[in-house]
């Protein structure tokens, strides 16, 4: 297991919440010492209490999730007064739950879970929390709202939503447009999600029709084995709307391969290899919906607020928020620069 002691400031990334001043009420008339409205702490890049944050999460065998990783690693450096304890990460259940054991009797401070299964993990959620030891809830959700302290993720349904609002607006002058799915795991609640939030998007353009759906599992093999079938199956159609990044590695080999450039592509995640070939726009990828793995680093913001008793700037409230769901922007080539330093490997 690996112990890390960082140092410096909060700033939560893609799509999260800033760092810094206190909220300060009005003054009347009558007197120039009225008290703040709001005298709770905010986090800040001032060193404050120290705290001991342990992160589980598991095993990064993808891109997305070695970048999950890293943005936690990355940001808990960047704080004087924050050592992470970070587990070798799993994705076999009850080896995660014997991780997080481990940093409950070590009586972290904070949690920082991001569970290979949600429902699996969720009673190891309970027994933190029943600790004392407050969790924040990464991505994938615990089953009961009990076994967290906050919970910040990525939107899935907003993902499809966005894929197909600009698959839509590219097409909608089309008549009889035809759009595939390139999806992710069906046995995953949020590829069930973000195909909801695609086919809802269609919707509003009666002249588009999904005429077929494949899903490649996350794996770049896969990716290429799936687009492959699509292909031969499907000899003429308008846009494709790929879940996944790093499935869309294969996926393009297999367009490349068949020769086809016939019609506009959209990735899922933020990759920046699909950030690069957005940017060179000599392909069929377009764009990308973000599903920011900047989110562990912005958890880590969040844990560190928690252990030192603080809350956010930029809200009125004392404590930080139960929720926070992340925004699933669509990055082309007009605004690929500003995302280039936040793409995974």
């Amino acid at each position: 297991m690996a112990h890390l002691t960082s140092r410096r400031g909060l700033l939560l990334g893609t799509a999260a919440v800033s760092a810094g001043a206190l909220l300060t009420g009005c003054t009347s008339n009558e007197s120039s010492e009225e008290p703040a409205a709001n005298d709770q702490p905010a986090a800040d890049d001032k060193p404050g209490k120290e705290v001991t944050i342990g992160f589980a999460g598991p095993q990064a065998d993808h891109g997305w999730l070695n970048a999950i990783n890293e943005n936690a690693k990355n940001r808990a450096k960047k704080y004087a007064d924050v050592t992470l304890e970070i587990t070798e990460g799993s994705n076999d259940t009850a080896q995660q739950i014997g991780q997080i054991e481990t940093l409950i009797n070590k009586k972290v401070d904070v949690l920082v879970i991001l569970p290979a299964d949600g429902k699996a993990l969720t009673q190891v959620g309970l027994k933190a929390m029943r600790a004392g030891i407050p969790v924040v809830n990464l991505d994938r959700i615990f089953n009961s709202p009990q076994a967290y302290r906050c919970w910040i993720g990525g939107d899935n349904y907003g993902m499809g939503l966005n894929a197909g609002h600009y698959i839509g607006e590219k097409l909608k002058d089309k008549p009889n447009a035809r759009v595939i799915e390139l999806a992710g795991v069906d046995s995953l609640e949020l590829t069930r999600q973000r195909t909801q939030g695609f086919d809802d998007a269609l919707k509003n353009y009666p002249n588009i029709k999904k005429v077929a759906r494949q899903a490649a599992d996350f794996t770049v093999e896969s990716g290429q084995a799936k687009m492959a079938q699509l292909l031969q199956a499907q000899s003429k159609f308008d846009a494709l709307w790929n879940h996944d990044d790093d499935q869309g590695v294969g996926a393009l080999r297999a367009i490349e391969q068949a020769g086809r450039d016939d019609f506009l592509m959209v990735g899922g995640a933020g990759a920046l290899s699909a950030f690069q070939a957005i940017k060179k726009d000599d392909g069929v990828l377009k764009a990308t919906v973000l599903y920011p793995p900047t989110m562990a680093a912005s958890a880590i913001d969040l844990a560190r607020a928690l252990g030192q008793g603080k809350g956010v700037s930029g809200l009125a409230e004392f404590e930080i928020p139960a929720s926070m769901t992340l925004y699933s922007a669509v990055v082309d080539k007009d605004n690929v620069d500003q995302y280039m330093s936040t793409g995974f490997k």
